[in-house]
Formats: C-alpha cells, structure tokens, sequence
C-alpha cells in the first residue's frame, strides 16, 4: 500500500495548477544553491519560467555579489519586486547550504550521499520521492581537440589517462606526443560523478597535473584550443569540442546521443536533481519542483540542452550482435525513451521510474496504445548464475506490468533477457544496476 501511496503522491507535479504564490514582504522568495551544471544556466531559466509563469513582468538575470552567482528578478503588476537567489558553485555546496539554512533548495549533479543524507536527517527523508526530484537527464561527454584523430576510448582508457598512467596519444593508438588533462574543480557534481562512474570505480586518483576548472564553458574552450588535450565535461558544454564514443565493458561504442542519454544506456550519463527538504515551508521551492515537472518546465530543460523527460518513441537497427529474439522486436516496434531501474538490492522501482510510470501511462493513452500494444523487455546483471539473471529479468518486468495496469495498461507481451546485452561493466554496482533494467517497446 505505501508504495500506491508514494506513486500518486509522484503523479501530482504533473497536474499541478499554478497558483498565485506569496510575496515575501524582504528578501528573496527563494535561494538555490548547488551545481554548477545545474545553476550556470538551467536552473535560472527555470526559475524565470516560474516567474512568467506566475505573471511576474520584466523577468531578467543580474549577477549577485559572488562569482557563479545571479539573481533573478521579476516584479508583480502591483509593482513589488521578487528575487530568486541562483548561487553555482558545485553540488557539495547545496547540501552544506541546506545544513547551514543559507539555502532553500539543493540542485546536484549527484545522488545525495549516505554521509550527507545522514547529515540532514533533521529536514527529513531526501531519498523520499517528494524530495528528490530527477529534473533532467545529463550526460559526461569526455572532448578531444577537433584535430585528434582518435573516435572510441573505453572507460578503463579513460581511468588510465586521468589517473596519468597512460601519458601520451601513441599509447592509445594515436599521435601528438604528451596527453593534457582538464579537470572540473573539486566542488562539481561533474568531477563527482566522473570520479564516481569511472576513477574511483577503477581505484586511481585524479592526476595532479590535471588542470582544473569550476567553469565548464572554459574548460571545454580549454581543450578545444589544445591539440593534446582531453576533458570530461556536461553534454551542454562540448562546444567547439570533439566527442567521442565511450565504452564500457562489453558495452556497445555509444556516442552522447540524446537518446542513448535519455534511456541512460550511455556509459556517462547521469541524472540532475532538485532536493526539496521535506520540512521546506517555502512555497516558492515547491512551485519550483512542480514547474520543471510539467511539459512547460520540461521543454526548458530540453532548450537549455539536456535530455527531457518527455517519452519518445525511437526506432533501433537491428545488428548482428543482438539475440534473435530482440531483433525481431526491434524489426516489429519503436522503443521508448526511458528504462525503469530499481533501488539497489530490490525489485522497487527507483524514485525516477516512479515518476516515468505517468510519463509512460501518459504517451500510451495519448497514442491509442493501450491495449495489447506493448512489450515489457527486461535485463539483468551476470553474477555467477546465468539462468538466475534470466528469470529475475523477467520478474523485474513483471513489477513494471503489475505498476502499468493499474493504470488500465493491457500489455501484449514480457520477455526476459537475462544477462545479455550489457550497458555497463558488471565488475562495480554501479554496473550492475544499470544492466538491470526495463525496455519498453510500441507497436
């Protein structure tokens, strides 16, 4: 019964209507601390649709005292000025924030961590589904100067350079003599999760020699005007970088493709969040969370470059490599953009596929599909028992079915994968979890 509960309590965003919210009499009506990703430019725009959207007039950016810092200031028709305080200096900084009460509204380019999560416990739960909020879908390109030859690196290749055991282009196959690494700064939930998905994974520290930034335009401006260089960075700020296609494991080579991004089979992506405390009384910050939710907040987000999460139907080559049985899907049906994952060790779907089951329910009734006209595809991890993985794959898709008719979804098929197919590595958790996932497929 809880988990009912905690999935309408999801579906509200979505149908939230706007209404008009209190003007505090001094101050601003709300303060954002957090990511840098986030708070460069996606999180003002965001908060400027807000403000249109509650009929704010002359909506506009100024910067605030601090670098990475804005304010956004809108006045009501009666004349009163409202400002919305944006402060960018990385994603540890909006869980301090929220400690320290400097800040209503944490934006990460992280999950929260355990040690944090333990820290705020006075705010309440912030792994509950009210309060972490999956805003958009990011993806680590790592850039190449134009002129380098190289298309494919894996993320082994990627530990090694970093970490600075493999120093120079010939070593992986290419040419221009020593490597130069670019680094985001310490406090970005960019290095966070590069450190995270491929560093930290593989047990090697960032190179000191690495050159660090806390701006991302001017780190990928940085590799781009260097032929040795290489730089991991948001997919918003290749710029005039190169991209290359990224390998994990026995992973297909995927370039950050929006809709390799977007199912987050891409080995880099990631997910942005908002981390609305539970004890929050300001409506400012849950107007905030709803709007990004709607098809409005939505659109902006895919505007300022990243991966909404509005469900699209794409279709899939079939190749050589994929079990028969999944080709001929492939031939018949579109898949959708989205994959269901589970919290760590469970069949519970995690926050985000609670909230990608309406997104889901919502494409299917508005393109007459129902009834009998979709097809469950599930995946899981190796370990040591292949026909183990095989039936839990297909459990996995079970607990999508069961969640999807209560939503008068008539499913025409469920088929488990077991372990084949792999997104990721299964040497790490992380791996693990991405690899056991859902598929679903339209006719």
């Amino acid at each position: 019964m809880r988990l009912r509960v905690l999935f309408l309590l999801t579906l509200i965003p979505f149908y939230a209507v706007c209404a008009p919210l209190p003007i505090p009499e001094q101050g601003p009506a709300l303060r954002i601390q957090g990511s840098n990703t986030i708070g460069a430019a996606l999180g003002p725009a965001l908060v400027k649709g807000l403000m249109e959207h509650q009929g704010l007039q002359g909506v506009h950016s100024e910067p605030a005292q601090g670098t990475n810092e804005q304010r956004v200031v809108g006045k009501t028709r009666q004349g009163k000025t409202v400002t919305i305080e944006v402060a960018a200096h990385g994603s540890s900084t909006g869980f301090a924030a929220l400690k320290k009460s400097t800040a209503d509204l944490a934006a990460s380019s992280r999950p929260i961590k355990d040690s944090e999560l333990v820290d705020l416990e006075a705010l309440g739960d912030l792994k509950s589904p009210e309060a972490e909020q999956v805003i958009a879908i990011d993806g680590l390109a790592i850039i190449l100067n134009p002129l380098n030859p190289l298309d494919t690196l894996n993320t082994e290749q990627l530990a090694q350079i970093f970490n600075g055991e493999v120093s120079t282009w010939e070593q992986l196959g290419g040419v221009g003599g020593a490597i130069h690494q670019y680094a985001r700064d310490d406090q970005s939930g960019t290095y966070d999760t590069f450190k995270e998905l491929v560093l930290r994974l593989r047990g090697k520290p960032l190179a000191a020699s690495a050159k660090r930034f806390e701006s991302s335009e001017a780190l990928s401006d940085a590799v781009s005007h260097d032929p040795q260089g290489i730089g991991f960075i948001g997919l918003p700020y290749v710029r005039q970088a190169k991209a290359v296609a990224i390998v994990d494991g026995d992973s297909q080579p995927m370039l950050p493709l929006n809709s390799l991004i977007a199912t987050e089979d891409y080995p880099l992506s990631r997910r942005l969040f908002f981390y609305l405390p539970p004890s929050s009384r300001d409506p400012w910050a849950k107007a905030l969370v709803d709007f990004t939710q709607s098809s409005k907040g939505q659109a902006i987000v895919a505007a300022n470059g990243f991966i909404a999460q509005q469900v699209q139907a794409i279709g899939v080559e079939p190749r050589a490599s994929m079990p028969e049985d999944y080709q001929a899907i492939a031939r018949d049906a579109q898949r959708l953009t989205v994959n269901f994952r589970f919290e760590e060790g469970s069949a519970s779907l995690d926050n985000k596929a609670r909230q990608d089951l309406q997104r889901v329910v919502a494409y299917l009734r508005n393109h007459d599909k129902l009834d009998k006209q979709v097809t469950l595809v599930g995946f899981g991890d190796a370990k040591n028992d292949p026909q183990r993985a095989a039936l839990l794959s297909k459990l996995r898709a079970m607990a999508v079915r069961r969640e999807l008719v209560k939503s008068g979804v008539v499913l025409r098929d469920i088929r488990g994968f077991g372990a084949q197919m792999p997104v990721a590595a299964n040497t790490a958790d992380e791996g693990r979890i991405k690899n056991r996932r859902v598929e679903v497929w339209v006719y």
